[in-house]
């Protein structure tokens, strides 16, 4: 059985787009990157803490637990959820008429072993005013969104160019997933 290690409906939502079976885990682990790891080694690692902490739950060796993390980058700051109006607002601004990086890592426990895959992507915000950034923020949008925002919801509009996996930048690479469960599962 497939398990899905993640609190978010999106992920929920993208992994059915691939046709599978699954039951989602209500997992919860600390997300606190370590100053001597990159940017991907943290993403890796919360991907790889929240698969365990899924086997754990599930308590067997024989199910395929699934789990990723996704976070936005600018920098080298990892910018995670924005605890407040303030900090969604203090990130908007940050990533405005700029380019940033969102990677997305996953990683698969299952029966024959444990395998990580990661997604890197480039976003170009467009230049956006303190009055956009406020009225976005006013929606609730960003709140619990890595770096405030929601690329399938309205903050599309302030994507200039995307170079990567618009899943990916949502939380799932659906190509990366469907790869890395087919190397495990043949």
């Amino acid at each position: 059985m497939l398990y899905l290690a993640s609190r978010s409906p999106r992920r929920s939502q993208l992994l059915q787009q691939l046709g599978l079976d699954f039951q989602v885990l209500d997992i919860d682990v600390p997300e606190v990157r370590d100053p001597a790891e990159t940017a991907v080694a943290y993403v890796a690692r919360v991907a790889a803490d929240k698969a365990r902490a899924g086997r754990e739950q599930r308590g067997s060796d024989d199910d395929w637990i699934l789990a990723a993390d996704t976070e936005v980058v600018l920098d080298d700051q990892v910018f995670g959820k924005p605890a407040d109006a303030e900090a969604a607002a203090a990130m908007l601004a940050r990533l405005s008429d700029r380019t940033h990086q969102v990677v997305s890592c996953l990683h698969l426990l299952g029966p024959q072993g444990a395998r990580t895959a990661c997604c890197q992507s480039l976003v170009r915000f467009a230049a956006l005013t303190s009055a956009e950034i406020r009225a976005y923020v006013a929606t609730g949008e960003p709140y619990g969104k890595a770096g405030g925002y929601a690329i399938q919801g309205r903050a599309a509009a302030f994507v200039e160019h995307l170079d990567g996996s618009y899943s990916g930048v949502m939380g799932l690479p659906l190509f990366e997933t469907a790869r890395l469960l087919r190397s495990m599962t043949g």
